[in-house]
C-alpha cells in the first residue's frame, strides 16, 4: 500500500488532528453521540487525504531509445582533412543519416553548437526530419564566428536530458557527441583553459560514443557568408590565421585529448571518423531491451482505496443534517386569549319611549335603551 497524499501530510496532522482532538474531547464531556458523530467525520476525511492505493497490476512496458546528437558546426568542422580533403561536416552529415537507420523506430534530437549551443530538433520519432537536417548542415557564418569550445553545449544537453529523464524515466537516453574537439577562444588558442565537466550527466547516459573529426596534420577552411558560393567545395577565401605573421591561411586539427576526456566523463566510447564506414560497430552494443532490463520497464498500477471512507462520510453527513434538522424548533402562530368584558355595575335600565330604537354599548354589555329627550313643560302643566 502507497500512500498518494492529496493534501501535504503536515496539513493532514495539524488541521485534521486538531480537529480530532478536539471531537474526542467534546465528546467525552458531553453526552449522545453528537461529538462522536463528527470525530468519525474527521477520520474519513483524513483517511481520504491521505489517499491510500495498492498495487492492480504491474505491466511490463517496452522502453523507447531516444538518441541525442551533439552537433558541433563551429568553422572548424569545415576544415578539408576528412576521407581524402572532404570536409569534416560531410563525415558527420553521413554518421547522423547512418545511426538513425541503424536505430529504426528510436525518437531523435539535434542539439547543434557553435557560437552559442541550441536545440535544433525536439524528440521525434520523424527520421525524415533528422535526414533533412542533417543534409542541410553548414557551418557556421564566418564573420559571426567567436570561437569554439567542446563545453558550450552542455548547459543545453543538461537541459534537454534531465527533462527527458523527469517526463520518461523508463526510456534509454543513447549521445552521441560529434565534433573535432578544438577549444579557441576568438584567435587565441584555449587548450589549457578551465573546461566544464560532462560526468554531471553520466547518471543520465545509458550508451552512445564521442566521434571525433579531422587529423593531427589538420586541414584548411574555406569562408562562409551563407550563400551557396561559399563554403567548403568552393572557391571562397580561406580562412585566415591573423595571429601568424602574414595571416597563412588557418589550420585546424583534432584535440583527441578533448575528445575523450568527454567520453571519459559521460562514460561512452571514443570513435576517431576519418571515412564514411560502417556505423553498426557504434551501436552493436546497445540493446535497449538489456539496458532497459534495470527495473525501468515495470510499471505498477494502483487502486485507490480510500472510497469506503467516501461512502461513510456521506452517511455521516446525512445523520449530521437530520439530528440538525430535528434540533431546530418550529415556528408556529401564538394563541391569544379572548379577553373578557371590563367588570362593573350594570348599566341602569332607562324606559325608552316607544319608537326609540336601543343603544349598543362597547365591550359587549347588553344595550342600552336611548333616554328620551325630556318633554318640555307647559305653563298649562304647572
Amino acid at each position: 500500500m502507497i500512500l498518494r497524499l492529496a493534501w501535504p501530510l503536515w496539513a493532514i496532522v495539524a488541521v485534521l488532528g486538531a480537529l480530532l482532538v478536539l471531537s474526542v474531547v467534546l465528546a467525552l464531556r458531553t453526552r449522545g453521540a453528537t461529538w462522536w458523530r463528527r470525530a468519525g467525520m474527521v477520520v474519513c476525511l483524513a483517511v481520504i487525504a491521505l489517499a491510500p492505493a495498492v498495487p492492480a497490476s504491474t505491466t511490463t512496458v517496452r522502453s523507447n531509445a531516444e538518441l541525442y546528437f551533439v552537433v558541433d558546426r563551429t568553422g572548424s568542422m569545415a576544415a578539408e582533412d576528412y576521407d581524402d580533403g572532404r570536409p569534416r561536416l560531410d563525415g558527420v552529415r553521413n554518421d547522423i543519416t547512418a545511426l538513425v537507420d541503424a536505430m529504426p523506430g528510436a525518437r531523435y534530437s539535434v542539439i547543434a553548437f557553435d557560437s552559442q549551443a541550441t536545440r535544433q530538433l525536439p524528440l521525434t520519432t520523424d527520421s525524415r526530419a533528422v535526414d533533412t537536417w542533417a543534409d542541410t548542415l553548414v557551418q557556421e557564418i564566418t564573420v559571426y564566428s567567436a570561437g569554439s569550445l567542446i563545453d558550450r553545449p552542455l548547459e543545453a544537453l543538461t537541459t534537454t536530458l534531465e527533462g527527458a529523464a523527469e517526463r520518461n524515466p523508463e526510456n534509454v537516453r543513447i549521445v552521441f557527441f560529434l565534433s573535432d574537439g578544438e577549444n579557441t577562444d576568438g584567435d587565441a588558442a584555449s587548450e589549457d583553459a578551465e573546461l566544464a565537466s560532462f560526468a554531471g550527466l553520466a547518471p543520465l547516459v545509458d550508451g552512445g560514443a564521442v566521434l571525433g573529426y579531422g587529423t593531427a596534420e589538420g586541414g584548411q577552411m574555406r569562408t562562409y557568408d551563407g550563400t551557396p558560393q561559399t563554403g567548403p567545395g568552393t572557391d571562397a577565401p580561406w580562412i585566415l590565421d591573423e595571429s601568424q605573421p602574414g595571416s597563412p591561411p588557418a589550420l585546424s586539427r583534432i584535440d583527441e585529448t578533448s575528445l575523450r576526456r568527454v567520453a571519459e566523463q559521460l562514460e561512452v566510447d571514443y570513435v576517431h571518423r576519418t571515412a564514411p564506414t560502417d556505423v553498426s560497430s557504434l551501436v552493436a552494443g546497445l540493446d535497449v531491451e538489456d539496458i532497459a532490463a534495470d527495473g525501468r520497464r515495470d510499471v505498477t498500477v494502483y487502486a485507490d482505496v480510500w472510497w469506503p471512507a467516501a461512502i461513510v462520510l456521506a452517511l455521516l453527513l446525512v445523520w449530521e443534517a437530520f439530528a440538525l434538522v430535528r434540533a431546530v424548533p418550529r415556528n408556529e402562530p401564538p394563541v391569544r386569549d379572548a379577553v373578557p368584558p371590563a367588570a362593573g355595575p350594570p348599566a341602569p335600565s332607562v324606559p325608552v319611549p316607544d319608537g326609540v330604537p336601543a343603544a349598543p354599548v362597547p365591550g359587549g354589555a347588553p344595550p342600552v335603551a336611548a333616554v328620551a329627550p325630556p318633554t318640555p313643560l307647559t305653563r298649562a302643566g304647572r
